[in-house]
């Protein structure tokens, strides 16, 4: 179970830093906020640097949160914004700048909709694909 203000905060963060990389075109920068999912989507969102940033610094001034979400959803989610961010690191890299700009532009879009709204869309695309493959079991 994890702390729904640190995945929005994380969710800023991550806005924020897709944001240089859309403005910049840097492909190092978009590498490593793909380092960052990476991380989130191996380890759990709670021990991915944001996760770690925010569970020791601002946490504690904030006191217990009033509810907590699985954390399986939001762990997928950082699997998908590493998938996307993969793509944009190839395309900046290799000469495609237009790929690397495309994959971060939709990494930048679920972020800033999660820290801005509290919409996960990535966390939309594990409940969606969880709930086709548990009805594909039942049948």
């Amino acid at each position: 179970m994890v702390d729904p203000r640190g995945l929005r905060f994380a969710a800023a963060v991550t806005s924020v830093v897709l944001a240089v990389v859309l403005v910049t075109g840097s492909g190092w920068l978009l590498l490593a906020q793909t380092v960052v999912f990476a991380v989130g989507a191996v380890a759990g969102v709670r021990y991915a640097p944001y996760g770690l940033l925010f569970r020791t610094l601002i946490r504690p001034r904030l006191g217990p949160p009033a509810t907590t979400e699985d954390a399986a959803p939001p762990r997928f989610a950082q699997l998908v914004g590493a998938i996307f961010g993969a793509v944009g690191v190839v395309g900046f890299l290799s000469g495609i700048p237009v790929l690397g700009f495309i994959a971060a532009a939709a990494a930048f879009i679920a972020a800033f909709l999660n820290a801005a709204f509290e919409f996960c869309l990535g966390c939309q695309l594990y409940l969606f694909f969880r709930s086709i493959t548990v009805r594909g079991a039942r049948a």
